[in-house]
């Protein structure tokens, strides 16, 4: 699982440095989901029992599965998955206004000579 993890970091950072817009978003998610799994990792992957009080005991098993890595991992695929989809729409609408998806051609796409703004009042 560790190689895992450190594979798709490596698979998003090398799609960060591309040029296009939509391998960059997908480096996004892809690093959204390493992050996923790292905390996952991080949280002991054994089979143990459920952290729930039965109806005669007074305390929990001492080998009980740790809920806090699994409710984090809910709560940041929610986040990255509304994260990514407000980077698509984004890279959407960059995309319709410039007619690319080149990095290097969109930072040509703002005026060479702008005016400046008034110095003295």
């Amino acid at each position: 699982m560790t190689l895992l993890v450190g594979l798709f970091f490596v698979v998003a950072v090398y799609l960060f440095l591309s040029k296009q817009i939509i391998r960059i978003l997908l480096g996004v998610a892809i690093l959204g989901n390493a992050v996923n799994l790292l905390i996952f990792t991080s949280g002991r992957l054994t089979r143990e029992i459920p952290p729930i009080l039965t109806n005669g005991s007074a305390a929990i098993v001492p080998v009980t599965a740790n809920p806090l890595p699994q409710a984090l991992i809910l709560t940041a695929i929610v986040i990255s998955f509304s994260f990514f989809a407000f980077l698509l729409v984004l890279g959407f609408r960059a995309y319709q206004e410039l007619e690319t998806d080149d990095t290097e051609e969109m930072r040509f796409a703002e005026p060479a000579d702008p005016k400046l703004p008034p110095l003295g009042y």
